[in-house]
């Protein structure tokens, strides 16, 4: 192989390289922040039923 095919060669796995690693870091946040957004579901679904068992126990109203 000539030279100029060396470098063209590493030209094209350099890119390659370089764009999976974009492809998957962005995956990664795309599924970190989905789980986050689930966390604060389920926050806010514990904190509903924290103030259905508070009415139902003490008879506790609160807004």
């Amino acid at each position: 192989m000539t030279e100029p095919q060396v470098w063209t060669l590493i030209g094209v796995f350099a890119t390659g390289l370089f764009g999976m690693m974009t492809l998957m870091s962005t995956m990664f946040v795309r599924i970190i922040r989905t789980e986050i957004q689930g966390v604060h579901r389920r926050l806010d679904r514990l904190d509903a039923d924290v103030n259905a068992l508070m009415r139902h126990t003490f008879g506790v109203q609160r807004d």
